[in-house]
Formats: structure tokens, C-alpha cells, sequence
């Protein structure tokens, strides 16, 4: 099985509330096509313009207080918000005749101070069997310390490749892999491999409720399997990372 994430930054304009890059999900869609059912896989999407804004908004990452009626229905705003993004991506799917199947993370995952503490597996497994593409997504959460918190498209990626075993794991952004300074940025260097002491200089300029690249990278050392950082805006570069070819940025696996 093999892991993709969908970033925010390529499947929407994160500075534009409720864009959507409708034609590189369908780039991703036709690659995926030309592998599928030999390979299987589970898609993981990020929020973009659709859940940050609004859980920014909402303050949902501050956790809940006792009285705090509108902040719940923010919670549930923003989690209305992640559906319809996903539903946009699902049915790319599956016009490309795809079996892609949203499975929602809220659902299925509880954490405790931002820790993913319980996560119901047995519906991707069994989803798999049958041949489906799950597709899960960063959401709300119940937080059994804050009452509520955001659940990172990048922490799923996390917990479903070691508890599950993935063969590998893919994220698509919207550079070439990890730099070890703001990309685009003067004497700004692609990292070809990145470890425990890689050491990088990024910036947030865009709204990320979960912690950007940084974050990307801590939830990556956590993975026992291989990891690519590549440019998911660029035709053919997933096949090339599938097919294990030297492409953007690697972690080795442990």
C-alpha cells in the first residue's frame, strides 16, 4: 500500500478562501489511473483554502472552554467546510472511473493534546480488501484534554504508514522537496535526503493552522517506510516517486 498526500498548497490558493486547482487533482487522478489496481493505495488531502481559513477563524487549535456554544458551531463549520473540499477531490476520482471512498478522519481518529491517542483502522483495512481508495483528510477532532482540536493531513499520513505498514509514503507540494531555506529564496538549496539533523530555515507566509514544512518533516521521521517530498504540480512526477525513481527529496526508511 502506498501513502499519498495531497498538500493544501497544490490542490487550492491558500491566500484564496474556497479555491480549488481542479486540474491538478485531475493530473494526480490520471497517473494514479495508470497504476491502479496493480498498486493500491490511500489518499490523504490537506485543507487549503478551505479548512485553515476557517479554523483560524473559529480558534479551534485553543481547544474548547466550558459555555463556548459558537466556538462548537465553528467546529462543526469547519468539518462542513473539509467535506465539501473533499467531495470536489472524490469525484475526480471517481469520473476518472477510480473507486476513491471518503472516509472521514473526525470519525475515526481521537487525540489527546494534538497526539493522535486512538485511531479506528479497520474501516481503510477492510476498504482495501475490497479494492476501494480511501481517502481521508486534516479535520476537526475530538480532544480528550481540549475538547476539540485540528488533526493534520500530515500526522494521519503518520499513524496509517506504522500502523499499517505502508510500502511507501508521497507528498505532493508545490516545490521541487524540502529546502534548507525559504524556496525561491536567495541561495535557497533542494535537500536530496533529509534525517534527524537536517536543519531548515522556513518562514509561514501562507495561513497553516498545523505547522507547515516543519511539521511535515517531524510527522516524516516518525515513519518507518521510505518518504518522498516532490513537486505533485509537475506531470509525472508521481509515477517517478511510485516507481521509486530519484525524484525531490527522500527519507530513507528506518
Amino acid at each position: 500500500m502506498i501513502l499519498i498526500k495531497l498538500g493544501g498548497s497544490i490542490i487550492s490558493d491558500k491566500n484564496k478562501p474556497f479555491s480549488f486547482n481542479e486540474g491538478v487533482v485531475r493530473n494526480v487522478a490520471a497517473e494514479l489511473k495508470n497504476l491502479y489496481p496493480e498498486k493500491s493505495f490511500i489518499l490523504v488531502h490537506g485543507g487549503g483554502s478551505f479548512g485553515h481559513p476557517m479554523a483560524r477563524k473559529y480558534g479551534i487549535r485553543g481547544g474548547l472552554a466550558a459555555g463556548e456554544t459558537k466556538k462548537l458551531i465553528g467546529f462543526s463549520h469547519t468539518h462542513e467546510a473539509m467535506l465539501e473540499l473533499n467531495e470536489k477531490i472524490i469525484d475526480i476520482f471517481l469520473k476518472a472511473e477510480l473507486p476513491a471512498f471518503s472516509i472521514s478522519s473526525s470519525s475515526i481518529f481521537i487525540t489527546d493534546k494534538g497526539n493522535i491517542v486512538h485511531g479506528e483502522l479497520k474501516v481503510i483495512k477492510e476498504a482495501l480488501k475490497i479494492g476501494l481508495i480511501p481517502v481521508l483528510f486534516g479535520d476537526v477532532v475530538i480532544d480528550e484534554s481540549k475538547g476539540m482540536d485540528i488533526i493534520s493531513g500530515d500526522a494521519i499520513m503518520a499513524y496509517i504508514a506504522n500502523e499499517m505498514k505502508a510500502e511507501k509514503a508521497i507528498f505532493l507540494m508545490d516545490v521541487d522537496g524540502i529546502y534548507d531555506r525559504e524556496p525561491g529564496k536567495k541561495d535557497a538549496r533542494l535537500i536530496d535526503v533529509i534525517d534527524e539533523t537536517t536543519v531548515i530555515r522556513h518562514g509561514m507566509e501562507k495561513i497553516d493552522v498545523t505547522g507547515g514544512i516543519k511539521n511535515k518533516i517531524r510527522e516524516a521521521m516518525k515513519m518507518d517506510c521510505m518518504v518522498y517530498f516532490i513537486n505533485g504540480m509537475v506531470k509525472g512526477n508521481l509515477t517517478k516517486a511510485i516507481k521509486g525513481e530519484k525524484i525531490g527529496t527522500i527519507k530513507k526508511r528506518k
